[in-house]
């Protein structure tokens, strides 16, 4: 690596959410070892992972859009933090993840802010505190002896560096190293088993790959501390029992008197209760014991989404017996993620805009638990995610064959046909070839004026899309999905499948089932909700 200037920007940016991928895909499993405390469910390290995986993949995306448009330039420095912070808000996972998340925000606001002739090197010492502070504010009830004991080490190490922004970034690694080796002292439970806090055993590789995208060079050390490895089933006698029974995390779209409003509720409800974001967007994380009263507190503070409940009785319990095979599936919408479950899927679930990344996809195969996986991308967009994750996948022991499905209809089709006792090879032909013999259309609405292969559309205008491509442009939505179907069974047809997002028109079912019998008498309809998805109206036709 070439000898980067001592400054941050957006380049060192980037390099640090490389390089802190890196490290925390190396030492992942080192960390998931040691992780006892609040509960020792074993997914630190993972969980911090998937964190700063969003983060880059969000960093990446300024970059690509930059180079769009200024193809011998950088983005700005406010561009790339800003963007590294939303991506770790929007991907957060765990109770560490969630923290990181708030860190990286503090951090934005600092070094997001300033323009002109600052000197970086105060403006990294100023973020850093700043990192510490937001996140002791965003836990309810913090506690020293973790992650956010090692963040504020950091930063007063920090206050006291010499000149230049590695030697910032220097100090702030080393007074985390020392905090985090003090740490089995200060929280019982660390001591009782002899380990670090994992979550600020993560931070410490991540404030080290920070001191390499300044420098040029990680220290040798790493992250890496001479703390005693978790004893095997460690987690089967932790004391774990008696505490909440379940892991509730969501985003949440609520103004700041909702959020206000929503940590005294839940707080009422369960501990460990993390809540970051802000402008508007929150990610929020808390255990308790029941998970629906937590997310009804969601509902009546603005708009959840993207919501993950884990029991952690699964978690302590002894390993599960491993499945022979499992189907992962990427679904738009709840109400397909709800089908695709009944069916037996392992579901990722796809927001508008945000596709999930690889580490998603890999975490959900090793929720599928199974020797075998098929996995079912359902978007185009995520051919090459899908390959990533398959082939991270295969390296770690799981057979996986990868269906390039390009819309949730053909992935509906491809489960359909699913058979787990026929040989596996047989089983990935039969859905492969269902899946391929689904034509797929999508009803969108357009957010401005713009040419498509079936004209000029202006804004408000429902389009038809075919297999990717705008075929007929509408005012209404049913009588522009009648033209959709009509073309699409022209060609012939079996079965038609409607997928309805929950603003759809109510009437639109009855209406489209009509326009089928009364024009093909040989195909049958098949309506399934969708809830919250992009599409108001998806279609398959087998």
């Amino acid at each position: 690596m070439p000898q980067p200037p001592d400054d941050i920007d957006a380049v060192a940016v980037r390099t640090w959410c490389s390089l802190a991928l890196e490290a925390l895909g190396r030492d992942r499993e080192e960390i998931d070892a040691i992780n006892v405390y609040p509960v020792a469910d074993g997914d630190t390290g993972t969980n911090l992972y998937l964190t700063v995986e969003s983060a880059a993949a969000a960093v990446e995306a300024v970059f690509t859009a930059h180079e769009t448009v200024e193809r011998a330039s950088a983005p700005a420095l406010a561009d790339a933090v800003r963007a590294m912070a939303h991506g770790a808000l929007i991907g957060a996972r765990g109770n560490s993840g969630t923290i990181l998340a708030q860190l990286l925000r503090g951090m934005a606001e600092v070094l997001g802010a300033p323009a002109g002739d600052d000197d970086h090197a105060e403006l990294l010492r100023a973020s850093l505190r700043r990192a510490a502070e937001s996140a002791y504010q965003a836990v309810a009830h913090p506690v020293e002896g973790t992650v956010l004991t090692v963040a504020t080490a950091a930063a007063d190490a920090a206050a006291g560096a010499g000149p230049g922004c590695t030697a910032v970034a220097r100090a702030a690694y080393e007074g985390a190293r020392t905090a985090l080796d003090a740490t089995p002292g200060q929280l019982a439970v660390l001591g009782r088993a002899g380990v670090v806090d994992a979550g600020g055993r993560g931070l410490v590789d991540i404030l080290a790959t920070l001191v390499g995208a300044l420098s040029g060079q990680v220290p040798a050390s790493g992250g890496r501390v001479s703390a005693p490895v978790l004893p095997p089933h460690f987690a089967d006698d932790c004391p774990a029992e008696g505490g909440p029974a379940f892991e509730v995390i969501y985003l949440l779209e609520a103004d700041d008197e909702a959020v206000a409003r929503l940590r005294t509720r839940l707080d009422g409800l369960g501990d460990s209760l993390v809540v970051v974001g802000g402008d508007g967007l929150w990610n929020v994380h808390v255990h308790v014991d029941d998970a629906g009263a937590a997310v009804e507190a969601g509902i009546d503070a603005g708009r959840p989404y993207r919501i993950r409940i884990t029991h952690f009785g699964s978690v302590v319990a002894r390993p599960r017996e491993q499945a022979q095979r499992a189907v992962v599936a990427v679904v738009p919408g709840e109400g397909l993620a709800g089908l695709c479950t009944e069916a037996g899927a392992t579901t990722v679930l796809a927001r508008p805009g945000e596709l999930p990344a690889s580490g998603e996809l890999v975490d959900a195969i090793r929720r599928a638990h199974a020797r075998e996986v098929v996995l079912l991308p359902n978007d185009a967009e995520l051919r090459h995610t899908a390959a990533a994750a398959a082939e991270q996948a295969r390296a770690e022991g799981v057979r996986v064959a990868l269906i390039p499905t390009r819309a949730a209809v053909q992935g509906i089709a491809a489960l359909a046909v699913h058979e787990p006792e026929r040989r596996f090879d047989e089983d990935v032909v039969a859905m492969t070839a269902a899946a391929g013999a689904t034509r797929y259309a999508e009803l969108a609405v357009a957010e401005r004026q713009s040419w498509t292969s079936a004209g000029i559309c202006q804004a408000g205008d429902v389009l038809g899309l075919i297999d990717g491509d705008v075929a007929v442009i509408g005012a209404d939505l049913a009588t522009t999905a009648e033209s959709v179907l009509q073309r699409m069974l022209a060609a012939g047809g079996e079965l038609v499948t409607l997928v309805l997002a929950d603003d759809a028109p109510p009437d639109v079912a009855e209406r489209l089932e009509a326009f089928v019998r009364d024009g093909h008498l040989a195909v049958d309809t098949v309506v399934y909700p969708g809830g919250r998805q992009a599409a108001p109206l998806l279609i398959g036709v087998e």
